[in-house]
C-alpha cells in the first residue's frame, strides 16, 4: 500500500535521516515523503541532509520539501550580509563546515536553489502541511509567513480548516508526547522530536509519521 510520510527537523543528521528512511520505514518508490523543513543548522552534515534529499528527487521517490526557519536564516544571510551573523549564531557554522565554506555565499549553487525554492505549506485532503504552524488571527490562513516559520503557539480553529488536521514541526517534543497527541485533540501535532538534541534524553529521535494510519517511526540519532 502506498504511504505518506511526513518528517521534520532533522538539523543535518543525515546517517540518521538515511538509517529511517531506508532501515526503519524500507521507503519504496510508491511512498509519498513529505519533508517539513529545518533541513539544515546545528547537526553535522546539513550538505549529506539536502544530498539525500537530491539524490531522492532524481531516484524518481515523490519528494515534497517545505521551508523552516533555518532554511530563512540562511536567505535571509544571503539577502543582507548583517543577517549572516544571526545565521551562524543559530548552527550555520555547522552548515558552513559540512560544505567546506566560510560563507553563505560560497555555498554551491544546486543547494541555494533548492532551499530558495522552498515552500510554506501544503495542503492534503485530511492534512495541512507546514513547519511551525498558521496564525489563525489572520483572514488569509496562509498569508503570515513568519508564523509558518516560526510560532509556537497556535490556536487552532476547526471551522477554518474543515476536518483537516495541522501536522507540523519546529517544536521539540518527546517521543511519548507525540504518541498521546496523534489522537489530534487539539487539531494539531508537532513530530519535531528534536533529533540534534542527542544529549536530551526524551528528545534526540528523528520519527516519521505514516499519515494514514497515524503509525510513528522512529530512529534515535547516530550522528
Amino acid at each position: 500500500m502506498d504511504r505518506q510520510i511526513a518528517i521534520s527537523d532533522i538539523h543535518g543528521c543525515a546517517r540518521t535521516f538515511e538509517k529511517l528512511l531506508f532501515h526503519v520505514l524500507a521507503i519504496q518508490p510508491s511512498d509519498q515523503l513529505f519533508l517539513l523543513g529545518d533541513y539544515i543548522n546545528k547537526g553535522p552534515d546539513s550538505k549529506g541532509v539536502i544530498d539525500l534529499i537530491l539524490r531522492l528527487e532524481k531516484e524518481g521517490f515523490p519528494c515534497y520539501s517545505l521551508r523552516g526557519n533555518h532554511e530563512q536564516y540562511l536567505i535571509d544571510a544571503l539577502e543582507n550580509p548583517e543577517q549572516e551573523m544571526e545565521f551562524l549564531g543559530r548552527g550555520g557554522i555547522e552548515t558552513l563546515q559540512s560544505f567546506g565554506v566560510n560563507s553563505v555565499h560560497d555555498i554551491p549553487e544546486e543547494y541555494l536553489e533548492f532551499i530558495l525554492k522552498l515552500g510554506f505549506y501544503m495542503e492534503l485532503p485530511d492534512y495541512l502541511l507546514v513547519h511551525a504552524g498558521l496564525n489563525f488571527n489572520e483572514k488569509d490562513l496562509f498569508a503570515d509567513e513568519f508564523a509558518m516559520l516560526n510560532t509556537r503557539a497556535m490556536q487552532v480553529d476547526p471551522d477554518r480548516i474543515g476536518c483537516r488536521k495541522i501536522v507540523h514541526g519546529h517544536v521539540p517534543t518527546p517521543i511519548l508526547e507525540i504518541e498521546k497527541s496523534l489522537d489530534f485533540k487539539n487539531l494539531h501535532v508537532s513530530i519535531d522530536a528534536g533529533c540534534v538534541y542527542k544529549h536530551i534524553h526524551a528528545l534526540r529521535h528523528l520519527v516519521a509519521l505514516e499519515l494514514d494510519t497515524r503509525e510513528l517511526f522512529v530512529q534515535q540519532n547516530i550522528d
